[in-house]
């Protein structure tokens, strides 16, 4: 079954979004439906020598990056993100990828696919690279205002994400904070703190900002907002130190000579921080596979996405999701009856 990627979504759409899906075809085997303008996505396939390669879904209407996304996903129905996900819902596509409004996504999945049992709100989570076991940072986007109830939920979430699909045993959850002590935080945070303390997982307490690249926690919990900020300063970061120890190798024939040796080096790099590898962020809590990519994709982040969405649909992520649930609500109710 094809993986439905939303066309038009994304500063470079449709262009670098049909490229990918092109890019999955050819190279990995993955076949995709192109959801938007149906003859917009026609040229552009013929343009890019591959008419008729893809299948096209049309979708009469197209959700901008600045929309607000509630009143994009109530007032366009038939977008092309909102038709992505119909193809899901309907079970005529495994999987449903787009580098669109990330807020108008959440909004339009909840509405059409709806929520997994005992999760109030889908959450983001991607993976930070790290000196020792990558970090698994939720939420990183889709919630710019959470409850503690929510953190609590999305801490269970990450906690499964990271045994599933990360293979962790029993990983170690922590929640980010300004400080290591319990106290500190505003009164969300410290109000989180209590809930993910007394819940059955390996909570191991707040974690500062920089302790999400030395593995104290494989697990970091935040809400959207802040986990938001710290993506776009992780991905600031490390664009900025590859330039910048460019220039300075550039800067010498000496150095320059030293700059070849370090190539294959400078590549691995870029291939551990570069978001493009990743291709997007899965949305966990929903009864459907849905991957929301970076706005500024380009086509080899939109074949790592396609590719992510495969690998998700054929982990049974999201079956092994709601199991995992309602056996830590058994285990939470058993717990409480003991207490």
């Amino acid at each position: 079954m094809p993986i439905a990627v939303d066309a038009m979504g994304g500063d470079k759409a449709p262009r670098e979004i049909v490229k990918g899906a092109l890019r999955a075809k050819r190279e990995l085997g993955l076949e995709s439906i192109l959801v938007g303008l149906e003859d917009q996505l026609k040229d552009e396939l013929e343009q890019q020598g591959a008419a008729g390669e893809l299948a096209v879904c049309h979708a009469s209407e197209v959700v901008k990056m600045d929309e607000s996304p509630v009143k994009a996903a109530r007032s366009k129905p038939d977008s092309s993100m909102a038709r992505a996900l119909k193809l899901v819902k309907e079970e005529q596509a495994e999987a449903m990828v787009s580098a669109g409004n990330s807020g108008a996504v959440m909004a339009a999945a909840v509405l059409i696919l709806g929520r997994v049992k005992g999760i109030e709100r889908p959450a983001l989570a991607t993976v930070f690279p790290s000196l020792g076991d990558p970090t698994v940072v939720i939420d990183v986007g889709a919630n710019v205002d959470s409850q503690p109830r929510h953190l609590l939920q999305f801490g269970i979430m990450g906690s499964i994400f990271a045994q599933y699909v990360m293979g962790y045993d029993n990983p170690r959850v922590g929640l980010l904070s300004v400080g290591e002590e319990d106290v500190k935080g505003n009164e969300q945070t410290r109000h989180a703190h209590d809930l993910l303390r007394n819940a059955a997982l390996n909570f191991v307490g707040n974690v500062e900002g920089r302790d999400l690249f030395v593995s104290k926690a494989q697990v970091v919990v935040c809400d959207g907002f802040v986990g938001n900020v710290c993506l776009k300063v992780t991905e600031g970061v490390a664009m900025a130190l590859y330039t910048l120890l460019k220039q300075e190798i550039m800067a010498s024939p000496v150095t320059k000579l030293g700059g070849l040796l370090l190539k294959p080096a400078f590549k691995r790099f870029d291939k551990r921080v570069n978001y493009a590898e990743y291709g997007g962020a899965p949305l966990l809590g929903l009864n459907g596979s849905c991957l929301i990519c970076h706005g500024a994709s380009d086509h080899r982040a939109i074949r790592s996405a396609i590719q992510m969405a495969a690998e998700w649909v054929e982990r049974r992520f999201n079956q092994q999701l709601a199991e995992a649930l309602s056996e830590y609500r058994e285990q939470e109710a058993a717990r409480a009856a003991g207490s």
